[in-house]
């Protein structure tokens, strides 16, 4: 099988963000995997208006239409997930429901107080609904690592908990990522084959 075709979603918009950082460290840890082809979306290129908003300009419904096109090429999904009040990023919870992701995989780097781990909670509760399957592990930096990281004293992958963690959830996501496009294309030879 050819190698899945990864996307790793910048999930805040923000001034002054983090969140390019654990961004650009797992697609490089996800590229050196070997099972991915991997590109880094950036939420900060499609400014679209909130879902249904009857106010959307034409321009924020084409980035929209734009963005669900872009996300449907791909075989697996990694978010980075800021947490504010106990939630993820408006901006996130908005590309996700513009996009198109049914059954494909998606697993979550979270950072703030608890490692962004409310926000990856919720975020997991909203993939069921959008049909994607959340792996089990997530990688989640602490606000120590954080600050640490923001200070410039060390980088992401100094701290091999991280690491470890990274590299079991692109474990898990390479293994749902492969059972999942062998289902879809099976389904999708089925239906070829029905209609010829």
């Amino acid at each position: 099988m050819s190698k899945l075709k990864l996307a790793v979603v910048i999930g805040s918009t923000r001034e002054g963000r983090f969140a390019e950082k654990p961004a650009h460290w797992i697609a490089d840890l996800a590229k050196s995997d070997g099972a991915f082809e991997v590109e880094v979306i950036d939420l900060k290129d499609y400014p679209m208006a909130f879902y249904g908003d009857p106010a959307a300009t034409t321009e924020q419904s084409e980035t929209a239409a734009r963005f669900k096109a872009k996300v449907q090429e791909f075989d697996a999904y990694i978010f980075t997930a800021a947490e504010y009040n106990h939630a993820p990023t408006a901006v996130l919870k908005n590309a996700i429901d513009h996009g198109a992701w049914v059954r494909k995989p998606v697993a979550f780097v979270g950072y703030g107080g608890v490692g962004g781990a409310r926000a990856v909670e919720q975020l997991r509760q909203i993939a069921v609904e959008m049909e994607m399957a959340s792996v089990k592990t997530g990688t989640h930096i602490l606000f120590p690592e954080y600050l640490a990281i923001v200070k410039g004293e060390k980088q992401i992958s100094d701290f091999a908990h991280l690491v470890d963690a990274a590299k079991t959830m692109l474990g898990q996501l390479a293994w749902w990522g492969k059972a999942l496009k062998s289902a879809r294309d099976e389904e999708a030879n089925a239906s070829l084959a029905k209609a010829s």
